[in-house]
C-alpha cells in the first residue's frame, strides 16, 4: 500500500544543507554523532507519526512521501520554494535604534546582535543589525533561501 495524502504515516528521517551539515533529524544515533543531542537537549529523537498534507512537514517532504510504500527509503532534494521559501529583502524590517531599545527595556531585555523578537501575530525574527540609528530584525524563516536533503524512510502507514 503505498501512501496517499491524509494518510497516516510513521517516518525517520535526516535533515541535511545540500553542503552536508545535519541540522534535525528523528534518528537518535544519528542526532549523537552530529552533536545535536548536545545543541538540542530537550528534543526527544524519534520516529514521527503525522497525516501526510497536515502542513505539518514543509511541502518538498510530503511530496517525497507520496506514492512511497512501507518499509520504503529514499533520499530527496528539496529546493527553497518546495522548503521554507525564498530569503525576501521585504521580511527585513528596520526601527529606530533608540526606541526598539526603550521598547524592550520595557519588557526586562537588552538589544543584542541575535534577540529573537516575536510578534503579536507569532512571527518570529532576529535582530541582525544594530547601529546608533537603526535596528534590523529578520523575520525570515532561519532555513529560507536553503536548498536541505532529506533521508526519509517509511517505518509504518496506519
Amino acid at each position: 500500500m503505498s501512501i496517499e495524502a491524509g494518510d497516516s504515516v510513521t517516518i525517520e528521517y535526516t535533515a541535511r544543507f545540500a553542503d552536508g551539515p545535519v541540522f534535525d533529524t528523528t534518528d537518535e544515533q544519528v542526532a549523537e554523532e552530529t552533536g545535536l543531542v548536545e545543541h538540542l537537549p530537550d528534543r526527544e529523537f524519534e520516529p514521527l507519526t503525522f497525516a501526510v498534507g497536515d502542513s505539518e512537514l514543509i511541502e518538498g517532504v510530503t511530496d517525497a512521501l507520496v506514492g512511497m510504500d512501507e518499509g520504503e527509503e529514499k533520499t530527496v532534494t528539496i529546493p527553497p520554494e518546495k522548503a521554507y521559501g525564498e530569503r525576501r529583502d521585504d521580511r527585513v524590517i528596520e526601527h529606530n535604534t533608540v526606541e526598539f531599545d526603550r521598547m524592550l527595556e520595557s519588557e526586562g531585555r537588552s538589544l543584542e546582535m541575535g534577540t529573537r523578537i516575536e510578534t503579536k501575530d507569532g512571527s518570529v525574527g532576529e535582530v541582525t543589525h544594530i547601529d546608533p540609528e537603526i535596528v534590523r530584525i529578520d523575520f525570515n524563516h532561519e532555513l529560507a533561501g536553503e536548498t536541505l536533503e532529506f533521508d526519509l524512510e517509511v517505518l509504518e502507514i496506519h
